[in-house]
C-alpha cells in the first residue's frame, strides 16, 4: 500500500547515522507550527479551488501525521496502526445510524446525540463531571475558537433563540467601543474590540456562517483588490504614498465595481 510506503520513508528520515539531520532534529513541539501552517495550506488550496495544489497540500498534511506517528513509535506509546485503529472506533461509535440501528430524524437530533457521545467520552477520562467547554484546543485561531464555544454552550441552551438580539449586541459593543476610544483607555479599548468580534462571530454562528472561513475569504478578496490598485498606480506612473485619501478610495471602489 503506498501509505506503507509513506511510513517506510518517515522511518528513513529519522534513522540516526544515515536519516536526514533536519528531521532527526524534531520532536512533537517543533513540527507544531509547520502542521498548522499545512492546515491553512489545505483551506486556501480548497478556496480557490485547485485540486492540483489540494493534493499536494494534503498529502503534506498527511505527512505532519505520519511524524507523529513516528516520533511516539521511537517513545514506545503508539504508532500510525494505533492512530488508524483509534479514528475509525471512534467514528463508528459516533455514526449509530450508519453502523446501528439508530435513526436520527433531524439534524438537530443527530447533533444532539454527537454532543452527548462526545461528553460520555470525556466523562470516562475524568473521575467527575466536566464542563461542557471542556475540550477546547488554545491552539485554535480566535475567530475558530468564539465560534465552537458558541457552539457548544448553545447546545445546553444558553443561546439567543432568534437573531434580533444579536444585532442588538453588536450595537451595544460598538458603542463601548467608541466610548473607550474617547477616553482613550487603551487596555479597555483591546476588551471592547475583543468583545465585538466576539459578538459578530456570533451573527456568522446564527446565520450559519463559518467565522474563520469568512474573514479568510475577505483576506483574500481584499488583497486581490489591492494589488490591483497597485497595477492601477504603477501603470498611471503614480507613487501610492503620493496619493490622497480620497484619490485612494476613489481607485478603490473604481476596481471594486469592477
Amino acid at each position: 500500500m503506498q501509505i506503507e510506503k509513506l511510513i517506510d520513508l518517515m522511518k528513513a528520515l529519522r534513522t540516526p547515522e544515515t536519516g536526514c539531520p533536519w528531521d532527526l532534529k524534531q520532536n512533537f513541539d517543533s513540527i507544531v507550527p509547520y502542521t498548522i501552517e499545512e492546515v491553512y495550506e489545505v483551506a486556501e488550496a480548497i478556496d480557490n479551488k485547485d485540486m492540483a495544489e489540494l493534493k499536494l497540500e494534503l498529502g503534506d498534511l498527511l505527512f505532519q501525521v505520519v511524524f507523529y506517528a513516528r516520533l511516539a513509535e521511537e517513545q514506545g506509546s503508539f504508532d500510525f496502526s494505533d492512530i488508524v485503529s483509534a479514528i475509525v472506533e471512534k467514528m463508528t461509535r459516533r455514526h449509530p445510524h450508519v453502523f446501528a440501528d439508530t435513526i436520527y430524524e433531524t439534524d438537530e437530533d443527530f447533533s444532539r446525540a454527537w454532543e452527548k457521545t462526545k461528553k460520555e467520552e470525556r466523562e470516562q477520562k475524568a473521575e467527575q463531571e466536566r464542563s461542557v467547554v471542556d475540550g477546547l484546543s488554545k491552539a485554535l485561531p480566535g475567530l475558530k475558537s468564539a465560534q465552537k464555544i458558541q457552539s457548544k454552550v448553545s447546545k445546553v441552551g444558553f443561546d439567543w433563540k432568534e437573531v434580533g438580539p444579536v444585532y442588538d449586541k453588536i450595537d451595544e459593543e460598538i458603542k463601548e467601543v467608541r466610548q473607550a476610544s474617547e477616553n482613550n483607555d487603551r487596555q479597555h479599548i483591546e476588551e471592547e474590540i475583543g468583545d465585538l468580534l466576539f459578538s459578530v462571530v456570533n451573527l456568522s454562528r446564527h446565520l450559519k456562517v463559518d467565522a474563520e472561513n469568512a474573514m479568510r475569504k475577505s483576506v483574500n478578496k481584499f488583497e486581490k483588490r489591492f494589488r490591483r490598485v497597485e497595477a492601477s498606480c504603477h501603470q498611471a506612473g503614480l507613487d501610492m504614498s503620493d496619493l490622497s485619501e480620497e484619490q485612494l478610495i476613489e481607485m478603490w471602489e473604481k476596481i471594486k465595481h469592477q
